[in-house]
């Protein structure tokens, strides 16, 4: 297969850890929120400050920086647009998101040199729409996530080249179509498509009837219900090849609201992949690349709706699945230790899993473990504790420390 543009690695930032995070392990862009129209309300997002700054920062590293802009306003709302967007364009912000053809024009006027991204809540799924966007000025479209494979090739083959295509590749899906959702707003008024949404559809329901308003049926034989709305989580790190074939630029990584370890774990791993299929288009992943999605938190995967495959629901759970818990974080060497920051509780003699930039994941033995004061310890009990480690191996600041579970 031949592989003619490498595509762009695209992280989510929820603030400036996050940012730090994208940044040192391997995304080529990222994509953040201020504090206004963005479609994720629950991370710290930025200031003004925040941004100019964080704008600064990932192009002094060569990454670019996407804004989102794109929640559905309402009228209150517009006399605050043209402010915040040229403040966005002040910023320095390579492009802005958006889905409301109100904000599309605004954006125009207010941020002239910023490019125009349209957001998946515009719900593209066919060349006409995305070609009329893009003569409308839009740089890129953000694909809606229902849209397989073979359409997405066909679109490319429809729109003009300099129209980029991007799509989500990993993350949690949401059960409505492009995240155009209403249960959350319906059930406590918390508007998912204005960066509110509470997640509803991971919520335990049963089913009554009139009758018999107090007695409560389940959905299958279990008696903590189901999880009928709950989507599987997406992961399509094995099929980078078909995707760029496809003609994807971007591969957009889902999780504004994830932590910093989510962000660089899952970061690190499609940089890894995209580097090496870019060397090895027909070869089989290495297993320590795919292994290293399984090391944060997730939902079942699937592979969202490119393959005409039906996503399904995780009608177990509501939860997640944890295989790997982070212990430490590295804060640097300090007189001939490592120094660490305790994340979870740990015991001496354990072997923890090493992710650091720039470098695959290796193993380290915890065997001699001190606290803050140098004495030898058996556990690190204490949250936020300092404790030093004894060892040859280098550590760089900044690396997670994680711990498979027994249990």
């Amino acid at each position: 297969m031949d592989l003619l543009k490498r595509p762009e690695v695209l992280s989510p930032v929820g603030d400036m850890e996050r940012l730090h995070a994208a940044i040192a392990y391997g995304a080529d862009a990222v994509y953040l929120a201020g504090k206004m129209f963005g479609m994720r309300a629950a991370p710290t997002n930025f200031t003004e400050e925040e941004l100019h700054e964080a704008v600064k920062i990932a192009h002094a590293n060569h990454v670019r920086v996407y804004v989102t802009c794109n929640t559905v306003p309402h009228n209150d709302e517009m006399q605050f647009l043209p402010a915040y967007l040229a403040m966005i364009e002040s910023s320095g912000a390579d492009a802005v998101i958006v889905s409301d053809l109100g904000v599309m024009s605004m954006a125009k006027k207010y941020a002239p040199s910023v490019e125009i991204h349209i957001s998946t809540q515009a719900g593209v799924t066919n060349y006409h729409t995305a070609q009329v966007l893009y003569d409308m000025g839009a740089k890129r479209v953000v694909l809606a996530r229902e849209v397989p494979l073979k359409e997405i090739a066909d679109i490319r083959r429809h729109v003009p080249e300099d129209l980029d295509i991007e799509t989500f590749v990993h993350g949690a899906m949401c059960m409505s179509f492009s995240g155009r959702c209403l249960i959350s707003n319906y059930l406590n008024g918390r508007d998912a498509n204005r960066g509110a949404c509470s997640q509803p559809c991971r919520w335990e329901y049963y089913v009554t009837e009139k009758q018999r308003p107090n007695q409560h049926f389940t959905l299958q034989e279990d008696e903590r219900g189901t999880f009928m709305f709950n989507s599987k989580d997406m992961c399509l790190i094995e099929h980078i090849p078909e995707l760029i074939a496809a003609g994807i630029t971007s591969l957009k990584i889902e999780g504004r609201a994830k932590s910093a370890y989510y962000v660089a774990s899952v970061t690190s791993a499609y940089r890894r992949a995209v580097d090496f299929f870019m060397k090895n288009p027909t070869g089989k992943l290495p297993e320590n690349i795919l292994l290293e999605t399984e090391k944060i938190s997730h939902r079942e995967y699937s592979k969202g709706f490119y393959f005409n495959e039906e996503p399904g629901q995780t009608t177990e759970s509501g939860g997640y699945i944890r295989d790997y818990d982070v212990v430490a974080v590295c804060e640097g060497e300090e007189d001939g230790f490592i120094k660490l920051k305790q994340r979870n509780k740990f015991l001496k003699g354990v072997e923890a899993d090493v992710l650091q930039p720039h470098t695959e994941p290796f193993t380290v033995l915890l065997d001699e473990i001190y606290d803050e004061w140098k004495n030898p310890i058996e556990a690190a009990p204490h949250a936020e504790m300092t404790v030093f480690l004894k060892t040859e191996q280098h550590i760089a600041k900044g690396a997670y420390l994680r711990i498979r579970r027994t249990s």
